[in-house]
């Protein structure tokens, strides 16, 4: 009898919102595109065309809700997959030399990425994690409706001629908003102390100086995503705070920046706790004191806060221990005393 060897392939998936676009590529040679539309019975379809091929192993990018179903589908049909950031996939293309950004080029890109990377297979969430992102998400996206409206009623309270039925419903949305968003916090809080694996971080967070209960949803709905393993410098990396550095040669030599090329929601909710904890907590109050002393400027100060915040974020959850915030910063103990 002549054993049959099957080739490795290779799938990259560019995911959009109506959208999944499939490259399928065999050692040098990749596949014409094809298209399925982003629903979950279309999930069947392409589930079906991967199974045609025994030995394949799938990437796609993490694009936030478009990709979540149709990662979970992949991945409990048994299918080998990788899920990389956007910003891996962009770099990744211009290693590459291509010039051009289509869904059919970015997939084959995906399907490259996958034939050249070392395999670091995603990790399903518990239906509980993906529950806590979806309820945080929501709140955030209703909080920043809330901020709009209360800006609009300050802005429209300074023009004489506003009527007052244009003020009255602006009130009114802002009452609106934020009932709806009380529902969604109880019932967030109902969900996290139903379930363990997400009430002990939770419980860990609200022992920091500056997190209560809105910034710890916040935060647990994106870091308990993150892949596992990860050290507190791929964290900050993956949030998008690491310092983004721009030189060249002699004459050129600009001022670092965070690189933003990250999670903005980690970052959001990392922003207020950082601007309590310097204002509450002694040595988190020295160390930002001390960057102004560098030479910082008061936002320097906080994006540095809220990246060795992260730090001490990723120390807690990953052995389960409270907040120390005296390793946060060497403090003298007579400033400390007088802060106090």
């Amino acid at each position: 009898m002549t054993s049959i060897t099957h080739k490795k392939v290779f799938a990259g998936i560019d995911v959009g919102a109506a959208e999944l676009v499939l490259v399928l590529r065999t050692g040098e040679k990749s596949s014409p595109a094809q298209s399925f539309p982003n629903t979950p019975a279309h999930h069947r379809r392409l589930l079906q065309k991967l199974a045609a091929s025994p030995d394949c192993t799938v990437c796609l990018e993490a694009t936030g809700v478009y990709s979540m179903d149709v990662t979970i589908a992949l991945h409990d049909a048994g299918i080998p997959l990788m899920v990389i950031n956007p910003q891996r996939s962009h770099n990744f293309a211009k290693v590459l030399g291509k010039h051009s950004k289509t869904d059919n080029v970015d997939a084959d890109t995906l399907a490259q990425f996958a034939q050249r990377m070392p395999f670091q297979p995603w990790v399903r969430p518990t239906d509980a994690v993906l529950a806590l992102r979806a309820f945080s998400r929501r709140i955030h996206a209703l909080t920043d409706l809330k901020t709009i409206s209360k800006n609009q009623s300050h802005a429209l309270s300074f023009i004489a001629s506003t009527p007052k039925v244009v003020m009255q419903d602006v009130a009114l949305a802002v009452t609106q908003l934020e009932k709806r968003l009380a529902i969604l916090t109880a019932a967030t809080l109902e969900l996290i102390h139903a379930t363990p694996e997400l009430l002990a971080p939770f419980t860990l967070l609200l022992g920091v100086k500056g997190i209560a209960n809105t910034s710890a949803i916040a935060l647990l709905g994106e870091l308990l995503l993150l892949p596992a393993g990860l050290s507190h410098a791929q964290w900050v990396k993956f949030a998008g705070l690491d310092p983004k550095h721009f030189r060249s040669g002699t004459s050129v030599d600009k001022k670092a920046r965070i690189s933003k090329a990250g999670n903005h929601y980690i970052r959001a909710a990392l922003y207020m706790p950082a601007l309590s904890a310097k204002a509450h907590d002694p040595y988190v109050k020295a160390y930002f004191e001390h960057l102004i002393g560098m030479g910082k400027t008061p936002m320097q100060g906080v994006c540095a806060v809220m990246r060795k915040l992260l730090h001490a974020l990723h120390g807690m959850l990953t052995n389960n221990q409270p907040f120390d915030n005296t390793r946060f910063y060497a403090v003298p103990a007579q400033m400390i005393r007088s802060s106090t």
